[in-house]
């Protein structure tokens, strides 16, 4: 009935500019940690809202696939959410992300083999969200593989980025052929995508583990520009909207973080900078020294300012609940207490953040670098837990460094550091870090959560 079509139009419409505003409500309260929280809640409600309102379009069929992908799908992200840890959100999110990428490339696939004739914008547009979504997806399986651990070392060839210009260009030309309605064949279809898969491994294996999160946030927004593509091949506006967010959201991301590196996205993308596991580079004269526990928790003590400042060290001993312990003993004895987090602290953005805020660490004692920087000058104790290329002072002297450059949290700067680290490697990014070398510097050896409740007991005695 044409009154009947009319209506539920009218509310699909109406349902997804509901969803267009509680994305855009959502996106805006994720800005800040206070209200972060209730901004997922109105963003996933938005999510809620697009995916009941499709199962009004006319002609919907498939139930009895759709509904059991829906229930097998929402169960394990449920299980797998409540039981992720911390320190394993980042391949997490690649994993998810690169999931999003090939479910557009998928959408592209259907309607490619449908082989239906469709306008030339609309394939082309297809052709683009399926070769996006495919490099997305692939990619994302590779920083995936990464950040877990089970790709161990970036494969790196001569010739590499000539093969991916070369892989790139053919899947263009076969995409072409397809748009343009010249060749449109199964055959011609499923080579453009075996290129795009091959493309997103092959653009994401020679990058090294430390720059996976700057990889993981320019694969999110590639997710989000293919989605947005097939929502106009589907004409439906939910996608185009929520592709829009997140590709827009994605692109900023990538470039906060590439500047917080001082590194411009192709040099990520095509330096090898950041091997994990590489061997450290640079020389560094003087000597480690070691300092007890006892003494650090007498020093802390009777500090006036002790400024924080945590990493992945802290993320991996799960020790932000006896770090805040720590921080209210010194409160209570008067010392300021305030923790400083760098821009790419931890493996993701925001990852000090939410360790901090699950501990319950009051917002106002959580500053930035901009805001916190000139304040180390008057701390009488940096303490470091297991932070290192963000507070390596060769990012402001050494010219020759691979971080030279960097804006670094000036730790160096406070009378006294300690550093709470494992043991006596480099970072992540495999380069030494001159901040334990310094004079002023002591490190104090073992896991966070361990040293960090000894201190506690050292100031207990005090």
């Amino acid at each position: 009935m044409p009154g009947t079509w009319l209506s539920a139009d009218l509310a699909i419409q109406t349902s997804y500019f509901v969803t267009a505003v509680l994305f855009i409500v959502g996106l805006k309260r994720m800005s800040s940690p206070v209200s972060a929280r209730s901004g997922i809640l109105w963003a996933g409600a938005g999510m809620a809202v697009a995916t009941l309102v499709t199962f009004l379009y006319p002609g919907m069929t498939n139930y009895g696939l759709i509904l059991p992908a829906m229930f097998v799908g929402g169960a394990l992200a449920w299980w797998s959410g409540k039981r992720v840890a911390m320190t394993n959100m980042p391949q997490m999110i690649a994993l998810y992300n690169g999931m999003g990428g090939g479910a557009a490339a998928a959408i592209a696939a259907v309607e490619l083999y449908r082989g239906e004739a469709q306008g030339y914008v609309t394939t082309a547009l297809a052709v683009l969200g399926g070769i996006i979504g495919a490099v997305s997806f692939s990619g994302s399986a590779i920083a995936f593989g990464k950040l877990q651990g089970l790709i161990t070392r970036s494969i790196r060839f001569s010739g590499q980025q000539i093969l991916n210009l070369l892989l790139l260009a053919a899947a263009l030309v076969l995409g072409a052929l397809v748009a343009a309605h010249l060749n449109a064949s199964p055959a011609m279809v499923t080579g453009f995508f075996v290129l795009a898969l091959v493309l997103g491994l092959t653009m994401t294996l020679p990058i090294g583990g430390a720059d996976m999160p700057v990889v993981i946030s320019l694969y999110n927004a590639l997710t989000g520009l293919a989605v947005g593509f097939e929502g106009f091949v589907l004409n439906n506006a939910a996608m185009i909207i929520a592709g829009t967010v997140v590709g827009s959201a994605g692109t900023l991301l990538t470039q906060l973080m590439a500047r917080a590196m001082n590194r411009s996205l192709g040099n990520v993308l095509f330096s090898g900078f950041g091997d994990t596991g590489a061997a450290a580079t640079g020389e560094v004269s003087g000597s480690l020294k070691p300092i007890e526990a006892s003494d650090v928790g007498v020093m802390m003590a009777f500090a006036s300012k002790v400024i924080v400042v945590p990493g992945y060290g802290m993320a991996v001993a799960q020790a932000q609940h006896k770090i805040w312990e720590l921080c209210q003993l010194l409160i209570e004895r008067g010392v300021q207490v305030r923790f400083a987090i760098h821009p790419v602290a931890g493996r993701m953005p925001g990852h000090m953040n939410v360790l901090l805020a699950e501990a319950g660490v009051p917002y106002d004692l959580i500053a930035d670098l901009d805001e916190i920087n000139a304040e180390f000058e008057t701390a009488d104790v940096a303490l470091i837990i297991g932070a290192n290329d963000v507070v390596n002072p060769v990012a402001r002297t050494d010219k020759s460094s691979p971080i030279y450059g960097m804006p670094i949290l000036n730790a160096d700067k406070a009378k006294n550091v300690i550093v709470i680290k494992r043991g006596k490697g480099a970072g992540f990014s495999g380069i030494e870090n001159a901040l334990f070398y310094l004079d002023n510097t002591r490190m104090l050896y073992g896991d966070a959560q361990k040293a960090t409740a000894e201190l506690i007991q050292a100031i207990k005695a005090v």
